[in-house]
């Protein structure tokens, strides 16, 4: 095949990568004033959009749903659809792939596009890579060139991409990822997970909603990152819906039988027979194919940054604030919303060094991305979720704080008791004692995830536990339990603390 290299076309800001965190950035330099473009090779969109945030959420939210109905007495006798083969309540597949589908636009970035053009920000549809400082090649699925040159930055939203674990003959059985879990047409009967993170935990929760016979393989713990107990909860709940977990267990091989099934073979001896894999074992950096060797980085590698998101190194080509990277790709937190708030620092810090104007680069200010270090949010959409901000008792310790650890139990509250009979759930927050102000939280439960906002800003905005005493929770509701943890620590200046 022949091909065409175009002239060089100029924009102030290219951003290679057009999934949530690209668009932010873009969004953010264009309304800045800034002739801004993005560069594609996929779906405008992206992961989030197509095959994890949103498609993910919609598998897990029906058997959440419906879980939540068998829960509260009234509600539960009306759940009258029951599986053939264990009378247990279940969803209607059909409807939930279909719905799936619907909001992952069918796998069409046509509105998005529209969105690009509305907003005034180009598109050039091809793989992108860096080919000298403020330059960019884009190659087209025709083979045609296309050369971009950037007159002050070039952003790398590349993201991250599944981790194969080298399991001998684990790529010859065609595993999937998690764009094959949340992008299935049909559902196996048995799927095997090798992970225990929160992609594993979380398809493991909809595939057992969904009908599979789910079997989960662990080389540690389950949610290992969280605080224990979330990982015992989660645990305990997927082999109460019928879901095996095997803990502390290495997959050692992987095979197709002759009937076409995937057997994995452990390090205990024993084995696992499934329809499916789904491989949930980590990210890798999608940097191998992104020229970033022009500049003196070794492709595959995650980028570093500074809190402007700037690229850091030691080539005299990374000087002059010209190279950015956001999102997953620089691994300080792999969360799309975490992404999409470092890109808003970087798009704002790039309009800023554009202008000329002043730069606020200090924790907290206007163009960094002070949270990432310890105050991001996440959510783990299993039943229980898990919410959780800041850091875990552990990580406080190890990061040399003085700290007071408060739990409760979420059943004893009035709002758990209307959510849900026999509502079971956790709360803990980690408390610096040196300042008193909110360092973490953690939230196992049903329906928990909205709990995390209040704490995250707690963190943020290092409210002092003498103030916190003053937002009063509405009742009954979950978030009662702030009083209830607040009772615990005591009030600052008075005798109970």
């Amino acid at each position: 095949m022949m091909t065409h290299t175009t002239p060089a076309t100029t924009y102030d800001v290219i951003v290679i990568g057009g999934g949530a965190v690209g668009e932010n950035v873009a969004d953010r330099t264009s309304q800045g004033g800034l002739r801004t473009v993005i560069v594609e090779n996929a779906l405008v969109g992206g992961e989030c959009s197509y095959w994890a945030c949103m498609p993910s959420k919609v598998l897990l939210r029906s058997g959440a749903a419906l879980a939540a109905a068998l829960r509260v007495p009234g509600a539960a006798e009306r759940v009258t659809v029951r599986a053939p083969d264990s009378g247990t309540a279940s969803v209607d597949v059909a409807a939930v792939l279909s719905r799936r589908d619907a909001i992952a636009s069918n796998w069409s970035d046509a509105g998005q596009a529209r969105w690009l053009d509305g907003a005034g920000i180009g598109l050039v549809r091809g793989h992108g890579r860096l080919s000298g400082i403020r330059e960019v090649t884009v190659t087209a699925e025709d083979g045609s060139v296309t050369v971009l040159t950037a007159t002050h930055a070039v952003v790398l939203s590349t993201g991250s991409a599944a981790l194969l674990p080298d399991i001998p003959g684990l790529s010859g059985v065609t595993p999937w990822t998690s764009r094959e879990a949340t992008s299935a047409q049909s559902i196996p009967a048995r799927l095997a997970i090798i992970g225990g993170g929160t992609v594993a935990t979380e398809m493991a929760t909809a595939y057992v909603s969904l009908g599979s016979k789910v079997t989960m393989i662990a080389r540690g713990s389950v949610l290992s990152g969280q605080e224990p107990f979330a990982g015992t909860m989660v645990t305990a709940a997927l082999e109460g819906n019928g879901a095996t977990v095997l803990l502390d267990t290495a997959t050692t091989r992987a095979t197709r039988t002759a009937s076409g099934d995937v057997e994995l073979t452990l390090d205990d001896g024993g084995t696992v027979e499934a329809n499916e894999v789904l491989v949930a074992a980590g990210r890798v950096a999608v940097t191998h194919d992104l020229g970033i060797d022009t500049v003196g980085l070794e492709p595959g590698d995650w980028l570093t940054v500074d809190d402007t998101l700037l690229v850091q190194g030691e080539s005299p080509a990374l000087s002059g604030s010209w190279l950015y990277a956001t999102g997953d790709v620089n691994k300080r937190a792999l969360l799309t919303h975490q992404g999409k708030y470092q890109a808003r620092a970087a798009g704002d810090v790039i309009v800023a060094r554009a202008a000329g104007g002043p730069i606020h680069d200090q924790p907290w200010g206007a163009h960094v991305a002070t949270a990432d270090h310890a105050a991001v949010p996440q959510v783990t959409f299993t039943d229980p979720e898990v919410a959780s901000v800041g850091l875990t008792a552990a990580g406080a310790v190890k990061a040399g704080y003085r700290v007071r650890i408060l739990d409760y139990d979420l059943a004893a509250l009035g709002g758990a008791s209307t959510l849900a009979d026999h509502y079971t759930g956790r709360a803990r927050m980690i408390v610096d004692l040196d300042r008193e102000v909110v360092i973490g939280a953690t939230f196992v439960g049903q329906d928990v995830a909205e709990l995390v906002h209040s704490a995250t800003i707690a963190v943020v905005g290092e409210v002092p536990i003498s103030r916190l005493w003053h937002a009063v929770p509405s009742y009954p509701t979950l978030s009662e339990v702030w009083l209830r943890l607040l009772e615990q620590y005591g009030r600052p200046g008075s005798e109970q603390a």
